[in-house]
């Protein structure tokens, strides 16, 4: 019993109840000055033609999320209800037979909220001796004592219906004033593109942020091997360096979270790439680096991505196998951007500085490449560690 009343308690019932009895105010207002079914029939008319103009939608939408859907639901429901004009003949014709039910609900509604309670005063007056007043579309005949039993049941049947109302008029405002199809799919892709863009971020943390701490762990732990205070003092100024490039990284990585609409620009290319060359010497690695092709011609996408392709192959060559001998080979030929690492397979000791890896940095790299049409190929060759990756400039 508690659970069916629990509905009455809250202030959304009452609001769906106004929501409907709302949309009859105007047809009954020309009713009452021009008593004829003919005016119903303009008021139908008369809406059928206002949910054909666009911006009626709009106005129906934000009625619909104000007065159908409760502060708990809000969140969630109030999405499936558009606050667009309408873009297809669809729906336009969805908002017609939107306020054309609005109407012939509110006059049921509205109705039965005046009938109800009068056939209640008539039922309970009738059981006390007294003529009831007549004006229900019951007729009631008294006196009769055992009227007073059934007169709550109307009041009963008054709220079953102002609540399957309100739940059944929320139902078809999701229905008729919800997205297209269309719509629904422009929302999807959106979301998509929302994780696309976090998953690309996380990543940029992880090549920006990964380098630059294993940069610093790696001079850090070489700085104590060595004891040299001249050394030292360049591991010092390196770390300070490294340290300075990842917090403007962070910075500039933030910023994006913070501003969805600010531009990628300022992201690093492989015209920046001898800051990743000079960062990975200075660590202690002996890279010997050879540019062929017009680097600056490679379009900004493919230049960016290998950019990072190659800061995650140098991490990977600092944190594993330490300070050893690192070939770079960046090609421009054709149409192809090729991008070659190779260093010696480090020797299972114990190494300052080197640390272990779960692999989602070459996993990355084969991510990066697969989403620009290349290939990559991550692995021992001949001795030597490789990353090949092969990317399109197309």
């Amino acid at each position: 019993m508690v659970r069916m009343l629990r509905p009455l308690t809250r202030a959304v019932t009452y609001k769906r109840w106004l929501h409907i009895v709302v949309a009859i105010v105007w047809p009954s207002l020309w009713l009452f000055v021009e008593e004829a079914w003919w005016t119903q029939v303009t008021a139908a008319v008369l809406l059928g033609l206002a949910g054909l103009v666009p911006i009626t939608r709009v106005v129906e939408g934000f009625q619909a999320r104000l007065l159908l859907i409760g502060h708990r639901q809000g969140g969630g429901d109030s999405g499936e209800i558009v606050t667009t004009p309408s873009v297809t003949w669809a729906d336009r014709g969805r908002t017609v037979v939107w306020l054309e039910t609005r109407l012939v609900l509110g006059w049921i509604v509205a109705h039965l909220s005046v009938q109800l309670p009068l056939l209640a005063v008539d039922l309970a007056t009738t059981a006390f001796g007294t003529e009831p007043a007549g004006d229900g579309f019951v007729p009631v005949k008294g006196p009769h004592w055992w009227h007073a039993l059934l007169a709550p049941l109307p009041l009963l049947l008054l709220a079953v219906v102002v609540v399957g109302a309100g739940h059944l008029t929320t139902a078809l405002a999701k229905r008729l004033l919800g997205p297209s199809p269309a719509e629904r799919m422009a929302a999807l892709e959106e979301r998509t593109e929302q994780l696309l863009e976090r998953t690309r971020i996380a990543r940029e943390l992880h090549d920006s942020i990964g380098h630059a701490l294993t940069v610093a762990v790696v001079q850090a732990g070489a700085a104590r091997a060595a004891g040299d205070p001249a050394f030292t003092d360049r591991a010092l100024s390196a770390i300070e360096e490294t340290g300075r490039t990842a917090l403007e990284e962070l910075d500039r990585v933030l910023g994006i979270l913070r501003e969805s609409e600010k531009p990628v620009s300022g992201r690093p290319t492989l015209v920046d790439a001898d800051r990743l060359l000079e960062s990975a010497r200075t660590s202690g690695a002996k890279v010997d680096a050879e540019v062929t092709g017009p680097v600056d011609t490679v379009p900004g996408p493919v230049s960016r991505e290998g950019y990072r392709i190659l800061q995650e192959a140098l991490t990977n060559v600092l944190r594993h196998a330490g300070a050893v001998p690192a070939q770079v080979r960046i090609r421009v030929t054709g149409d192809t951007l090729v991008l070659a690492i190779r260093n010696p397979l480090p020797e299972p000791i114990s190494v300052p500085g080197r640390g272990t890896g779960g692999g989602s940095g070459l996993r990355g790299i084969r991510e990066r490449a697969a989403l620009l049409g290349g290939r990559a190929r991550t692995g021992p060759d001949e001795g030597d560690w490789q990353v090949h990756v092969e990317l399109p400039l197309s």
